[in-house]
């Protein structure tokens, strides 16, 4: 008796390689329904396949250091929120597990805001170590928002429970007696730095969500800070914040004015 097509669609599931799929038996049943499943389990394999390669293509930097050191204890290192008109800049540094496999795990900006949460939750649940570091908008009112990153990220090391050896760094290198590296667009290019920017942008986001409830109007939920419409409307309507960074315009230019300089 011939499989029904719902009994073909789950035994397809159980195939888990293009080339399986290939040589399956399944490929000679002329059935419509049978022909369609199997056109839709491989576009779904395709689609893994793509995600295991870009993956281990990400491992490239992590690898060449282990292969020179096995000992090496990695850590990536990313911020999140230098744009922004209002709010902290955070950094994260992650130091992953010897067996991670995160398949989907890219720059932050590439993910989309489900995925981003769900790879956020699994490296919090699996991962050697991470931590985070913030300077506030103050400290980069102060020192500025390049300088401010560096602090932010070495408090990141700091506040991690395993000391590091070989720092990857997303294009910034920090005054540490520790060895690093740093890539140009590493969010996009090393595993290590992109579950910083995962972990860093889920972290900045959630505290810029708890700052809408304190400060309603200016669609910070949305927004997090950036110099949106609406956020720039909000600015004009109630003013400017404590969490507003008063070196950026056109915040500057509005306390200046309320100076009447």
């Amino acid at each position: 008796m011939a499989h029904s097509i719902k009994e073909v669609k789950a035994l397809l599931k159980e195939i888990h390689n293009l080339k399986a799929l290939d040589a399956s038996e399944w490929n000679k049943d002329e059935r419509k329904g049978v022909q369609q499943a199997i056109a839709s389990r491989r576009k779904q394999l395709e689609k893994e396949s793509a995600l295991v390669a870009h993956y281990e293509e990400m491992t490239r930097y992590e690898e060449n250091i282990l292969s020179d050191n096995p000992e090496a204890v990695i850590c990536g290192i990313d911020e999140v929120g230098r744009g922004p008109l209002a709010g902290p800049v955070v950094a994260c540094a992650v130091i992953l597990n010897a067996d991670h496999a995160y398949y989907g795990l890219d720059d932050s900006k590439k993910v989309s805001a489900a995925n981003r949460q769900k790879l956020s939750e699994a490296l919090i649940e699996k991962t050697t170590a991470y931590a985070y570091g913030i300077a506030t908008p103050e400290e980069i009112d102060d020192l500025n928002i390049y300088q401010a990153t560096q602090v932010a990220m070495m408090r990141a090391i700091e506040n991690l429970n395993v000391t590091p050896t070989h720092l990857l760094i997303d294009a910034m290198e920090l005054p540490l007696d520790i060895v690093q590296t740093s890539i140009i667009k590493g969010d996009a290019k090393s595993v290590s730095i992109a579950a910083a920017s995962i972990l860093a942008k889920e972290h900045r986001d959630t505290y810029m969500r708890q700052l809408a409830e304190q400060y309603p109007g200016y669609d910070f939920e949305h927004n997090v800070g950036y110099g949106t419409k609406a956020h720039l409307e909000g600015i004009k309507r109630l003013g400017i914040i404590p969490e507003h960074r008063k070196s950026f315009e056109p915040i500057k230019s509005i306390v200046l004015e309320k100076l009447d300089i």
